[in-house]
């Protein structure tokens, strides 16, 4: 007689240790064992943790946390980009941010992961030709967390955002995958035009604090964008620019810029 098998679960393991690290987490501070069990410990998947996280972050008078919720149950179940995104995200942010220290983190606490996990539902709304609700996932986005990311911008994965406050995506940039951004940068365009107007953002591209890339321009793949600069010219591969406007210092000193998150650069 064949013998028959029980299925086999669905391995996650960035989820897997997640569920770990929140039960740690309870043990730990059990004050906070509700929010945990509400945002984590009570789903069955990332999945439904992100949809229920995004909702409680975007729930106004004008549109219930039910709602929202459904919406984005509704994104993760026809596309699962966005979930594996989004754990990319997780791993990226745990790589390379030195302030988190576990991988719950993003999801509880880190507004530049959360804020990109609703524009990736909102992007989702946008090819699907809702465009008045991807709207106002952008404008609940940006009141929330003060992060405006156009909903039809394209954004790849492993993305890091660090402390996230003032960031502004164009409508129509395109940020490739392992790019790493900090506070206050503005990808842009430079005038009225309507057309394709925004940067281009290679792989692994880190972006310092405060810079500001303007127009449709080429940003090269590990390359390196001092804090405070202006970009208005491409970028070739592994340079680092720096300056208003910004020119090119020297090699990205690294093969993975956005890797290694080091800003330091020689004159």
């Amino acid at each position: 007689m064949a013998k028959t098998h029980p299925q086999v679960a669905t391995v996650d393991p960035v989820w897997n240790r997640m569920t770990q690290e929140a039960e740690q987490a309870i043990r730990d501070e059990p004050l906070l064992g509700g929010q945990i069990h509400s945002a984590l410990l009570h789903h069955p998947s990332i999945e439904n943790a992100l949809a229920y996280r995004i909702a409680m972050k975007l729930t106004n008078s004008e549109m219930s946390e039910q709602l929202i919720r459904e919406i984005c149950d509704a994104a993760y179940a026809a596309d699962a980009s966005l979930a594996a995104s989004a754990r990319a995200d997780i791993v990226a942010t745990y790589e390379r941010d030195p302030a988190c220290h576990r991988f719950l983190q993003p999801l509880l606490y880190f507004k530049g992961f959360q804020a990109v996990q609703a524009y990736r539902v909102a992007h989702w709304l946008w090819g699907e030709g809702r465009r008045d609700l991807a709207y106002f996932f952008q404008m609940r986005c940006s009141e929330v967390y003060g992060i405006d990311i156009h909903p039809a911008a394209r954004i790849g994965q492993g993305i890091m955002i660090d402390h996230a406050h003032s960031i502004v995506i164009g409508e129509t940039a395109v940020v490739g995958n392992n790019v790493s951004m900090l506070h206050s940068v503005t990808l842009g365009g430079t005038g009225k035009e309507d057309d394709d107007r925004h940067p281009k953002i290679g792989d692994g591209v880190l972006i310092g604090a405060g810079a500001k890339v303007l127009g449709n321009i080429r940003i090269g793949h590990c390359s390196r964008i001092a804090a405070g600069s202006v970009v208005l010219r491409d970028v070739e591969p592994c340079k680092t620019v720096a300056g208003v406007p910004a020119k090119v210092v020297g090699e990205a000193g690294c093969d993975q810029p956005s890797m290694t998150m080091d800003h330091l650069f020689g004159g």
